[in-house]
């Protein structure tokens, strides 16, 4: 096709002068004529879609229309010098560029080998969208008139990939520093990095007489234990009930937004924000909403690490946490204590891998086998270990260990150390920062702690957790894998919760009085600083003397004090106000019998003895904000304080 004007193939642009790079566009005269603002430029693109030699450069400065660069054709014919919306010879001038492309001299290279020898682009700062890939030229940005930029395609690529029609283009996917890893920042790469998940491995094959040694008693026909496992699923929240007897001593609440605080025992990869020497402490970034805390003892280091100190200090012993770490330092660490309102997630370098029977902690000498087994147990468990230890890894038996066979040992130790190999793999090509590793579900990482043969049922009423749960105990522990159950809410009348007495217990858990079988009554309060718990007779009134009358009363409190602390998971220090007994070895019974109580609680505690005035300090490790948290808002009203301040008298 030509061009009427010039008898010239619209392809080929005018011979004329090409102004200078800083020139501003002419403004024509009035009544200027379209078809002269059309012959003064060449056209974008011939009407066969193809591109014109040397018209592969980025044009600067130019506003343009809605149209404009979709190759719909001539622009001499579309009524406008520039392609625009067809406006008259003063728009088209005034649109004209401050840069004309090149001329076509003779021996020019093909568009094809030109664009194969284009150099991509790369991004610089102020860019407001992604650069397109293989395009080589001026900055991204401006372009499309109307409405603000619009993402463009491939930029320099084949114009067939487009259409000759303005079809819709191509949308630049992922990127560096792009990635769905969650809860840890960029993966980098420019593709997705899923952080590692727990792996399992098939079950260790077994004979009949140690299956039904392991399987544990059974009462016509139904397992019997002492305690039982409840899993709701509603609304996108899973909660688990633990229940002894029919007692609720544990429950644990699990949603979807809890991704980013609810990351205890996740391995990030972070990097160094800022070292506090009068805190002794460092802050990382690992991309969640606040920064973990890492203190000086929970540094793992080398000799050779430790820079400016001196001889004596370099022993690691005196080395203080800025000579072992910097600003800006990319290191691996995991959550030790999930973020507790104004703080942020505790780490430490020494990462752990948690397993059936055993714990890997890589790159250690570390070497030990759980105090609760027996003295019998712990020389064989330690004579297996000598056989399935990693040379370069540590190893911790833990207490589930009782009774494993060799084999069961091994395979454990082999699946952890395969998923050490994973996630030190995903370390060297993440950037940071970045999740490296996710502990599994609520559901499935309760079972992994708990879950052992003094359990009569598992009870679940979500078929896709069952069938996860059952999968995975099958794996690990197939002698109990006929005791996890699926509660089909379709055909049982009652709810799982009602069907096992556990919502009534949680609204009472809820509430700040306990009553106590006798009588008596316990009022737990918690501050900023700790729990105070206060033990009142209430309507118990006794028999025979109030000395009696108060040591029953005792007695009842701390077998009920022990399960409210482990039911609504209070930590921190908490200050026990028990009734005044005149009797010393009153006393010393009732902290017996509350100390035994507490031997049934996993979390680590610490109890003094009754002092003078019937009070007793103690200490338990806070994992979480505790029951009343999960279940509760704080008050936008009083903002937690349970009072209104008239201020009509203020």
């Amino acid at each position: 096709m030509s061009d009427p004007s010039t008898d010239r193939p619209a392809s080929e642009p005018a011979r004329e002068p090409r102004p200078e790079p800083q020139a501003r566009p002419r403004t024509s005269e009035p009544g200027s004529s379209t078809e002269n603002s059309s012959s003064d430029q060449p056209s974008g693109r011939a009407a066969n879609g193809d591109r014109p030699p040397g018209g592969n450069r980025r044009r600067r400065g130019s506003r343009g229309g809605r149209g404009r660069g979709s190759g719909t054709g001539n622009r001499s014919q579309s009524g406008g010098g520039n392609g625009g919306n067809g406006g008259g010879g003063d728009d088209a001038a005034a649109r004209r560029p401050d840069v004309m492309p090149d001329p076509p001299w003779e021996g020019r290279p093909s568009p094809e080998a030109a664009e194969r020898a284009e150099v991509p682009y790369k991004p610089k700062i102020g860019d407001t969208r992604p650069a397109p890939g293989g395009r080589a030229g001026g900055p991204p940005g401006g372009g499309g008139g109307g409405g603000g930029p619009r993402p463009r395609g491939d930029g320099g690529g084949d114009d067939a990939s487009r259409g000759d029609g303005g079809g819709k283009r191509r949308r630049r996917r992922g990127g560096r520093g792009r990635s769905r890893s969650g809860g840890g920042g960029g993966g980098g790469g420019g593709g997705e990095r899923r952080p590692v998940e727990a792996l399992v491995g098939d079950a260790a094959d077994l004979d009949e007489e140690l299956l039904a040694r392991r399987q544990g008693r059974e009462r016509k026909g139904r397992p019997v234990g002492r305690y039982q496992m409840a899993v709701h699923v509603h609304q996108n929240t899973t909660q688990i009930a633990v229940l002894e007897g029919r007692a609720l001593i544990e429950h644990y609440v699990s949603r979807p937004q809890d991704d980013a605080t609810q990351i205890d025992g996740n391995i990030y990869l972070g990097r160094v924000q800022n070292v506090l020497p009068g805190m002794e402490a460092a802050f990382i970034d690992i991309g969640t909403p606040k920064n973990a805390v890492l203190y000086r003892g929970d540094v793992r280091f080398d000799k050779e690490d430790v820079e400016g100190g001196s001889t004596s200090s370099s022993s690691g012993g005196d080395a203080r946490i800025e000579q072992l770490l910097r600003a800006g330092q990319t290191i691996v660490c995991q959550v030790t204590k999930n973020p507790i309102g104004t703080k942020g997630a505790r780490h430490t370098q020494e990462v752990s891998l948690p397993g059936r029977f055993c714990v890997l902690i890589p790159n250690s000498s570390t070497y030990g086998i759980s105090k609760r087994l027996t003295d019998d147990e712990r020389k064989r468990l330690r004579r297996v270990l000598d056989d399935v230890k990693p040379a370069e890894h540590g190893i911790i038996v833990r207490t589930a260990a009782e009774g494993a066979t060799t084999d069961e040992l091994r395979r454990d130790v082999i699946r952890l150390v395969k998923q050490w190999d994973a996630i030190d793999a995903l370390a060297k090509r993440s950037r940071v920062p970045a999740l490296l590793y996710r502990e599994p579900d609520m559901a499935v990482r309760v079972i992994r702690e708990e879950f052992n043969k003094d359990y009569r049922s598992v009870v679940i009423d979500d078929h896709a957790i069952y069938e996860e749960v059952r999968d995975y105990v099958g794996s690990i522990t197939p002698e109990l894998a006929d005791r996890v159950e699926f509660y089909d809410t379709s055909v049982e009348p009652l709810p799982v919760y009602e069907r096992f007495h556990v919502h009534e217990q949680l609204h009472k858990a809820l509430d700040r009085k306990v009553w106590l079988p006798s009588g008596g009554s316990l009022i737990i309060e918690r501050t900023e600083a700790l729990t105070v718990v206060d033990v009142n007779t209430g309507k118990n009134v006794g028999k025979s003397n109030l000395e009696e009358t108060v040591f029953r009363n005792n007695l009842e409190a701390a077998e009920e004090i022990a399960r409210q602390l482990r039911l609504r998971d209070i930590g921190g220090i908490i200050v026990i106000d028990f009734i005044d007994m005149e009797i010393r070895r009153n006393r010393d019974e009732v902290i017996k019998a509350f100390r035994e109580a507490l031997a049934r609680d996993k979390t680590r505690t610490q109890v003094f003895d009754i002092s003078e005035l019937g009070l007793v300090e103690m200490t338990r490790k806070r994992i979480s904000e505790g029951l009343v948290e999960s279940f509760s808002d704080t008050c936008p009203t009083c903002d937690g304080r349970g009072i209104i301040i008239d201020e009509q008298l203020l």
